[in-house]
């Protein structure tokens, strides 16, 4: 990208406090107005054969000045931001090359403050798709709201992150108290964004303040019922990198008040009333997510949606005793593989620790083993028919590795194997480390003969976390890694498919599917962000 110093129009004024006393005098010092401020603008994608920019719409200005504490930028829409660092990106939207003015004032103590008034030519060629803004805008005075009632309408992941929510994800109707529920969201017509907030107002700590509202209340992170009334803004629509966006200007904003940009990316419009959005956090410390409806709760105008009913995010120190059992010992004959491992409930082989659960496979004797590890189990603790199970885990390495994340039928063990069903969703060899398959057993169809797919070419499986999942209906049952899908089968009612399964979670050593143990193997582990369960 190439940095063009813009040498433009400026107007420079200066302001001086002025300060009288009665009968006593104060030495307050010297109070001095910003100097030598210089306006640096870099328009992303400006180049020689694209002297206004790639198309984005995107201009990034670095701001310096002596004696400066804060900037502020002004635009033409009425929008404005403020910042310490001096550096501001924003996002211009009206399709074609335009120039725009832009007021920067550099503030210094006691209020002084210095301004220069500077052009930009940007060029913008995305138009945004009728049916975004009829989505959007409806026949006018269209309201959203942030659609309460389903779990993961509002949380938070890591920034860039593609998983919603993926770190915290707010459950139906958990933030009730906080007076984000009846605000409601208009995106008028003529560009008008309006903001009805009920009077109060919900948002994050230290970023909240620059609302300037009154009251609210302090819970950790958060600020509760801050006053703060109903407002105007605009909003318009860019692409940048390709990505529908929705920009607010000035302090717009929607859900949970977060600052930084005030852009909302689209991250998904499929549904007929809904839309789920992105935005990071003016600290660049988190994506939060929101789902917003233009519908009215149990209106029955969309389909039933998929909701989490399950979940464990290995938070806390220890194991969740309430969610999982240990199977313990070895089993008949290696658990029916000749495996070579004893599994143990020991902190050694099972652990929960940085948000993760930890579990071991070592070289140690025990039993009459050579080796311990651990499995765990949800058998009589959650157990369910159809939905869709989502892992997110890293592997262990290592020749004889044999890591599992599936699902058996409720009736065992006291119904037999294979009649009562299992679905690997993902089992991997550390023999074979840069494959990964899935599998269904039952009648017909079970050992060596299971139904399985698999996905080649991984570099990474043990460097790295990918997602694992299996969607499971009466008619369907389809297993991906990474959203991709590679096993599909028809399900029936002559299969056990259609019955209760619990999870399973293990790490196991050689065995059948295992093979030979590295002589120099000594221990490794797979660690597993959360297991959730959707239907």
């Amino acid at each position: 990208m190439k940095n063009i110093f813009l040498k433009l129009t400026f107007v420079m004024a200066l302001c001086a406090g002025l300060f009288s006393c009665a009968e006593d005098d104060y030495d307050i010092g010297e109070i001095t107005a910003p100097t030598n401020l210089q306006v640096d603008a870099n328009i992303v994608g400006q180049s020689g054969e694209m002297p206004n920019g790639d198309g984005s719409g995107q201009v990034t200005f670095n701001v310096s000045a002596n004696n400066a504490m804060t900037y502020k930028f002004i635009f033409e829409n009425g929008s404005s931001a403020t910042t310490s660092s001096g550096t501001y990106t924003h996002q211009f939207s009206e399709t074609g090359t335009k120039v725009y003015t832009v007021n920067v004032i550099a503030y210094g103590p006691g209020g002084t403050a210095t301004s220069m008034v500077v052009d930009v030519e940007v060029l913008v060629t995305y138009e945004p798709p009728k049916e975004l803004i009829d989505k959007l805008v409806g026949d006018g005075n269209k309201e959203w709201r942030i659609k309460a009632e389903v779990p993961g309408h509002f949380g938070l992941g890591p920034v860039g992150g593609v998983v919603p929510a993926e770190w915290y994800s707010a459950g139906a109707n958990e933030k009730s108290a906080a007076g984000m529920y009846d605000d409601r969201y208009i995106f008028n017509e003529d560009g008008t964004f309006t903001h009805i907030t009920g009077g109060t107002v919900f948002g994050r700590a230290g970023l909240i303040d620059q609302l300037g509202g009154s009251g609210g209340t302090v819970d950790g992170a958060d600020v509760l019922n801050l006053e703060y009334g109903d407002y105007t803004e605009n909003w318009s629509i860019s692409a940048p990198g390709g990505n529908e966006t929705i920009n607010l200007t000035g302090i717009g904003f929607i859900g949970y008040y977060i600052g930084g940009d005030h852009q909302y990316e689209i991250f998904d419009r499929s549904g007929s009333n809904d839309i789920i959005l992105r935005s990071t956090d003016g600290n660049g410390e988190f994506d939060w997510w929101f789902i917003i409806t233009s519908g009215e709760e149990g209106d029955g105008g969309e389909e039933p949606e998929e909701q989490l009913i399950w979940s464990d995010e290995f938070e806390g120190d220890s194991l969740n005793a309430d969610n999982w059992n240990f199977a313990i010992g070895n089993g008949d004959n290696g658990w029916g593989n000749g495996e070579s491992q004893y599994y143990t409930d020991s902190q050694d082989n099972v652990k929960v620790e940085n948000g993760n659960l930890v579990i071991t496979a070592k070289r140690e004797s025990e039993s009459g083993f050579d080796f311990t590890s651990a499995r765990i189990t949800t058998k009589d603790k959650f157990e369910f028919t159809y939905g869709r199970v989502e892992v997110r885990a890293k592997l262990p390495a290592g020749g004889g590795t044999w890591p599992a994340i599936w699902m058996l039928g409720a009736e065992w063990p006291e119904e037999a194997w294979p009649g009562v069903g299992e679905m690997d969703i993902m089992e991997f060899v550390g023999n074979d480390p840069d494959r990964v398959s899935s599998a269904l057993h039952f009648p017909g169809n079970s050992g060596g003969n299971a139904i399985v797919g698999a996905t080649e070419g991984f570099t990474d499986l043990t460097t790295e976390f990918h997602i694992y999942e299996v969607e499971w209906t009466t008619d369907k049952i389809i297993f991906s890694v990474d959203g991709t899908p590679h096993l599909e089968f028809n399900n029936n009612d002559d299969t056990p498919f259609q019955n209760d399964f619990y999870l399973l979670l293990n790490v196991a050593m050689g065995g059948t599917l295992g093979g030979n143990i590295a002589a120099d193997f000594q221990e490794s582990s797979m660690e597993v962000d959360y297991v959730r369960v959707y239907q």
